[in-house]
């Protein structure tokens, strides 16, 4: 039996994490613990709403983020959410995946609902 999140808690602490950290910074990698590392070309952050997808500890992003004119040709595969759009002043949250196409430089990019995904653990 795995220790975790019990399956409402899950649910009730992803809805009050997300609502707190809500910009999204694009990553090529894994971000890390200080959410840093492997950071795209792209340093504009976009403000996303997340909901809990109910009670299996996932949580999703609920309306499209887009990037016009995006900087670099690149891949993101991971964001980080941050507590403000400012670099300088804002709070790391969270990490979690980027489920979309690759970019090319001076496209617009677009981040489908549910794109953009994040989990706890679930005790079983």
């Amino acid at each position: 039996m795995a220790e975790g999140w019990g399956p409402q808690g899950a649910g009730t602490a992803l809805d009050a994490l997300a609502s707190g950290y809500r910009w999204i910074k694009l990553h090529l990698t894994a971000p890390g613990a200080a959410g840093t590392s492997g950071p795209s070309a792209e340093t504009i952050r976009k403000q996303a709403t997340f909901a809990s997808t109910g009670t299996d500890g996932i949580f999703e992003n609920t309306a499209a983020l887009t990037w016009t004119n995006i900087a670099g040709s690149e891949d993101s595969t991971k964001f980080t959410a941050w507590s403000l759009d400012h670099p300088s002043t804002a709070g790391f949250g969270f990490s979690g995946t980027i489920t979309a196409n690759a970019y090319v430089a001076g496209d617009t990019y677009e981040v489908a609902i549910g794109a953009l995904t994040a989990s706890v653990t679930l005790a079983s």
